[in-house]
């Protein structure tokens, strides 16, 4: 009898620092497009990847989700958001979207309200978010291309949000680097798409595991 209970005891110990340890957990969302779904290249070979190793290398309790979905748009993030948001209840979001609006023309205003959108809803949620910078290629025009990227800056600055600046710098000045299509890094590129991330995101999670 005695060794059943104290084998009941050890049980529900178990349990309780197993559910505790979860708990503890940060869920980190990555809530991007193409440049995020390892788009033309293996999973594991992305920069999402990259991340999870990294995370679990240097055992930082971060569990990372990836949300992306190549091919979306803000409208279809912001449409997508609130059920991401419930299902996984992020404390940090890092949002990359944009890229797919600018490729297709779409209006600049529309893209804007729809970032900030999603901005609102994940804080509302009591996620913190890290915003991503994206440049679309020149041929666009500087009438377009200049507003499109200057988005990012305004809004982080509005929004009171981290930024990286541009989540493929360094990359497309290199075509050795970049797919054929011109637009989606390599996979030989994804540890630099990771260190771009990780200059912003790397104090974000100190500050969140602090708490």
């Amino acid at each position: 009898m005695r060794l059943t209970r104290l084998c009941i005891l050890c049980l529900s110990c178990s349990i309780y620092f197993s559910s505790w340890a979860a708990d503890e957990d940060i869920t980190l969302l990555v809530y991007g497009d193409s440049l995020s779904a390892s788009y033309g290249i293996e999973q594991e070979q992305g920069w999402v990847n990259l991340l999870k190793s990294k995370l679990r290398s240097e055992k930082l309790p971060v569990d990372v989700v990836n949300g992306s979905v190549s091919g979306e748009t803000t409208t279809g993030g912001l449409a997508r958001l609130p059920a991401m948001l419930d299902s996984y209840q992020p404390e940090l979001l890092i949002l990359e979207l944009g890229g797919n609006d600018g490729l297709r023309g779409l209006p600049l205003d529309l893209m804007r309200e729809n970032l900030a959108s999603m901005i609102d809803l994940a804080k509302a949620s009591g996620a913190e978010v890290i915003l991503t910078g994206i440049q679309i290629p020149p041929n666009y025009g500087p009438r377009y291309t200049a507003p499109f990227f200057e988005i990012y800056s305004a809004l982080a600055k509005q929004k009171l949000l981290p930024l990286v600046p541009f989540l493929i710098d360094g990359i497309p000045q290199q075509p050795e680097l970049m797919q054929n299509d011109g637009i989606h890094p390599r996979a030989e590129a994804q540890s630099m798409i990771l260190d771009n991330v990780w200059l912003i995101l790397k104090p974000q999670l100190e500050i969140l595991l602090k708490k």
